[in-house]
């Protein structure tokens, strides 16, 4: 099994939660420094061809996430199970976002992308949900949430599954400007919107 990973010790998480038969998930920012190199390990697979970095090198990774790191309208997360990377999850203001251009957007709506990573050992079932459920929860707690928007590829039929079994309704399918910034270029692409409302705050 992989070392416990830097930001278990020493970094307070932003969230933790506790997973029967999985262990400890906690949330953490992406230290692009820091976390570059286990960013790139993960999007150079051919598992992650959905996310949209294949052929990235670590140059160009750790670009993307210190642009991301820079705003306040975007954030990056590992989230580790046990002290050991398990998921990159990002979020985003829908109207700060190219996604915008594609739907109305509700005050609250905040956006998601997920990439689950390589399991520490034989697949067990309920992981991937236990993760999933963690960072929504995160996300449905924080104040203003009152939607959440996923936008995976039309083609990864997995993900589009996962996040309907998440309770997730499926909405159109729309075409993402290309994005074309000093910082970093965004190609345009497809994508499936889907549609979660925040539970109620009490």
């Amino acid at each position: 099994m992989p070392a416990a990973h830097r930001n278990a010790t020493g970094l307070r998480p932003l969230y933790s939660r506790t997973a029967d038969g999985f262990g400890l998930i906690t949330l953490h920012r992406v230290d692009p420094a820091a976390d570059a190199g286990l960013i790139h390990r993960w999007v150079s697979e051919e598992r992650a061809r959905f996310w949209g970095m294949a052929g990235a090198d670590l140059e160009l990774v750790r670009e993307v996430y210190e642009d991301l790191d820079r705003r306040d309208t975007h954030h990056a997360f590992l989230a580790l199970l046990d002290g050991v990377p398990a998921a990159l999850f990002q979020s985003y203001d829908c109207a700060a976002d190219r996604v915008s251009e594609c739907y109305p957007v509700r005050p609250g709506d905040v956006g998601v992308h997920l990439f689950i990573g390589p399991p520490c050992g034989p697949p067990r079932p309920g992981h991937t949900a236990a993760l999933l459920g963690a960072f929504l929860s995160y996300l449905c707690g924080l104040p203003g949430t009152r939607r959440l928007v996923a936008d995976p590829d039309p083609a990864n039929r997995k993900a589009v599954a996962r996040l309907e079994r998440a309770g997730f309704v499926r909405g159109p399918e729309v075409g993402l400007p290309e994005i074309d910034l000093p910082e970093v270029r965004i190609p345009a692409k497809r994508a499936r919107l889907l549609f979660l409302d925040a539970p109620p705050r009490p």
